[in-house]
């Protein structure tokens, strides 16, 4: 019996999503760094232009932090209704060519075009016409997995395309260092550095035992992941489970107003994922880790979906005035929205701060 052909998957990514918006539709800020997000001593960066990422400023970075790497940053105020807008736009553009998209959050989304003579092609009239109706730039890989899809769409931005066959997929894999694999985080990468694994190439030298005795779990994806395969279909019409956002202190915290404008700073992340995934859920749970790495988390459910900043925020401030004073100092805060209402997109979206 014959192998099915392999498949043709486009990941698009928006290229720095929020602020391209703002340059485009302010020529002053075009050129500039300029950061979207809140400008305040506690504010977090929601989104960066190219210039602002030129003196290291990035999504999710303290503003104070992001203002003295670039002192001349412009911070812009979030427009999120303009941004959702303009993402069904090109989800619009999308449905010309497939029925077959998944989206992951407001500016990225996997398509499936394997009825199409050529995905490369495919890839290009689409960032045409995101450029010619929309005035926005879009990068583009094309693999025959969604593994490939997601590495090949960073390897050429801005604005860029990346096509990957499956005769030169696993190269391309081995080449990589194995902190740009999806799901292999700064933790991760860091414990297998000191096992020696630093490239694709390390990680497929390893034996399927010598990683689930070290990643458990994680292993079968990291042995498929450095050869090149991926067998996750593009899935449409997903539906969002949760949406996070977590921050950790330099230094353990126990004054109660103190804890109180931390979580502020959480609220104001996890606040940016919800408007940017257009979620919305009926449970905000708190999650503490305190100095002795003891972790709880307290959670208060409505009767009632809720998505705004007043509600969550409320909820959030209440389950942690309830363990205040607290006997230990607080290393971390977290708050998650979930049991969310149905929503076309399926993502456990989390945002570390």
């Amino acid at each position: 019996m014959e192998e099915p052909p392999p498949r043709k998957i486009i990941h698009i990514d928006m290229d720095a999503f929020y602020a391209s918006v703002e340059q485009r539709d302010n020529p002053e800020l075009r050129g500039k760094p300029v950061a979207v997000g809140g400008a305040r001593e506690r504010g977090v960066v929601a989104a960066a232009s190219y210039e602002a990422r030129a003196y290291g400023v990035r999504s999710a970075l303290p503003s104070v932090t992001a203002r003295r790497r670039c002192p001349d940053l412009i911070f812009v105020k979030p427009r999120f209704d303009v941004y959702s807008a303009i993402s069904r736009e090109i989800r619009a553009i999308f449905a010309a060519y497939t029925e077959l998209i998944e989206p992951l959050s407001l500016d990225e989304a996997y398509l499936d075009v394997s009825g199409a003579e050529s995905a490369r092609a495919v890839a290009e009239q689409i960032r045409a016409r995101i450029k010619a109706e929309l005035g926005l730039t879009a990068s583009a890989g094309v693999s025959y997995n969604k593994f490939i899809a997601k590495l090949a769409s960073d390897q050429n931005k801005p604005n860029g395309l990346c096509v990957i066959t499956p005769a030169n997929g696993p190269r391309f894999v081995e080449s990589l260092p194995v902190s740009r694999f999806h799901g292999v985080g700064p933790k991760t990468a860091e414990r297998m550095k000191t096992l020696g694994i630093e490239t694709g190439a390390d990680l497929k030298a390893q034996s399927i035992q010598f990683l689930k005795a070290h990643f458990g779990s994680f292993a079968d994806y990291l042995f498929g992941a450095a050869r090149g395969m991926d067998d996750r279909p593009v899935r449409a019409n997903r539906v969002l489970k949760s949406v996070g956002a977590e921050r950790t202190f330099f230094q353990d915290m126990t004054d109660p107003n103190e804890l109180a404008e931390a979580l502020e700073t959480v609220l104001e992340a996890l606040m940016t994922r919800v408007e940017r995934a257009g979620a919305s859920g009926r449970t905000v749970t708190l999650k503490v880790k305190f100095a002795d790495f003891r972790t709880i988390t307290r959670a208060r459910s409505f009767t009632a979906v809720i998505c705004d900043r007043a509600t969550i925020g409320a909820a959030g401030q209440g389950l942690l005035s309830a363990l205040c004073p607290v006997p230990l100092g607080i290393r971390l805060l977290g708050l998650t929205l979930s049991a969310l209402a149905e929503d076309e997109d399926e993502q456990q979206l989390g945002l570390s701060i």
